[in-house]
């Protein structure tokens, strides 16, 4: 029976809906598994076989924890998490939340570009020119579109992360092995707790919190919006965990099979890893497709977050929505992380040692990050969506647990790496 064109206009308005909502929880999940998470998960497996898979999983319910506070925050606030930080606790601390924020963003910028320098390399692309054409790009999109449109590609770049997935399926993992390995977990080692600490520090990053939540204000959604905006983010949390539990399977099922704790060097080591099954040159396509949807989709976020974080605490204009002639500090701020990016990376870099070592400094920076988001849960919201409750004290077990352990890890891995 053919539908009434009332039902069918309002099955079609309730699509056009939730497609309007869709996006910041995909964007910032997909920026999540960036170069160096995927040089993370790598060198988790690699090194450690399937004994940091079970953590890959643990993490799925705490980073939508995490983020579902932010986006619980921007959408009834309307404000971003530097302005909330300034308005309830001062200027004073609200820079420091943007001192953590300014370090998480230039050490992951780093990353990415020195991702993307990398794949260029396989193909024999000198690392000047694949900075130059990198930044160029990022820089023209950036100042002539508007959120929707950076928010658009970014979600088509970093499809191409869904080709881990592919690898991990081809590797026909028998589940009992893969399994068994996984549950035994070497707590006293301290190499493996750096790496503990690192993949904490790869799934919560603080660049994460302030982007989400300047992400819903920006796409302007609103209090009805707000289950939808949870299902965007508890989708896009566990694909980013499923990716990086396929580059973990991947890595594992080859070097950490060959030669068990070797730790890897390079980024060809990576893409290696991946012939075994697709064979040398689709193994290698698949990896730089990969590879670059993860490094582009991140550079795109944390250069926007660290230029809107900047901008929520001095005052000045910091929205994709601002014409750059009207946001002359957030559109210049945005390019000159990129150039310095960029010429950085140009010089010789070391990409897995400076990828996990980023990571590490996320999982030390956690309870700075955390910390404040829970107080602002707790005292920037209004009676019936304030976090309170049972549910309260939870979050703050969760938090507690998730950043004490990530420092702790940290901490004793440091002292041997």
């Amino acid at each position: 029976m053919p539908l009434s064109p009332r039902r069918s206009d309002t099955g079609s308005r309730r699509w056009r809906n939730v497609l309007a909502v869709l996006g910041p929880g995909l964007v910032v999940m997909l920026a999540d598994t960036d170069a160096g998470s995927v040089i993370t998960a790598a060198q988790s497996g690699a090194q450690w076989g399937y004994r940091l898979l079970l953590l890959q999983v643990a993490l799925i319910p705490i980073l939508y924890i995490v983020q579902e506070l932010t986006v619980r925050l921007g959408i009834v606030t309307g404000e971003g998490h530097g302005e909330l930080i300034t308005r309830h606790f001062g200027r004073g601390w609200a820079w420091l939340s943007v001192g953590t924020l300014a370090l998480s963003c230039l050490g992951a910028l780093l990353t990415e570009l020195s991702g993307m320098a990398g794949v260029g390399l396989l193909f024999g692309v000198p690392r000047w020119i694949t900075m130059a054409i990198l930044v160029s790009g990022l820089i023209t999109m950036v100042w002539t579109a508007s959120y929707a449109g950076v928010e658009r590609v970014a979600l088509a770049v970093g499809a191409f992360e869904f080709a881990f997935l592919l690898v991990a399926l081809r590797t026909h993992q028998a589940l009992g092995p893969l399994i068994s390995q996984s549950l035994q977990i070497p707590f006293h080692d301290p190499g493996y707790l750096y790496l503990v600490a690192a993949n904490i520090g790869a799934v919560i990053m603080p660049w994460m919190v302030f982007y989400q939540q300047s992400a819903v204000v920006d796409k302007r959604l609103q209090v009805d919006h707000l289950t939808m905006a949870r299902i965007d983010t508890a989708i896009g949390a566990v694909v980013t965990q499923l990716i990086m539990a396929a580059v973990l399977v991947a890595t594992a099922a080859t070097i950490g099979r060959s030669n068990p704790h070797a730790p890897l060097n390079t980024v060809q080591q990576i893409a290696d890893a991946l012939t075994p099954f697709l064979g040398q040159q689709t193994g290698r396509l698949l990896f730089a497709l990969g590879m670059s949807g993860a490094a582009a989709v991140a550079t795109i976020v944390v250069s926007l977050t660290a230029a809107r974080g900047v901008g929520e605490v001095m005052g000045f204009k910091h929205s994709l929505e601002h014409h750059p002639r009207e946001a002359p500090w957030f559109y210049g701020i945005y390019t000159t992380l990129l150039v310095l990016g960029g010429v950085l990376v140009a010089s010789d870099v070391n990409l897995v040692t400076l990828g996990v070592a980023m990571e590490v400094m996320n999982a030390i920076l956690l309870p700075v990050v955390l910390g404040f988001l829970y107080l602002l849960a707790r005292h920037a919201l209004p009676g019936p969506l304030r976090l309170r409750g049972p549910y309260a004290a939870f979050v703050f077990g969760i938090i507690v647990l998730t950043a004490g352990f990530g420092v702790y890890a940290a901490i004793k891995g440091i002292a041997v790496a």
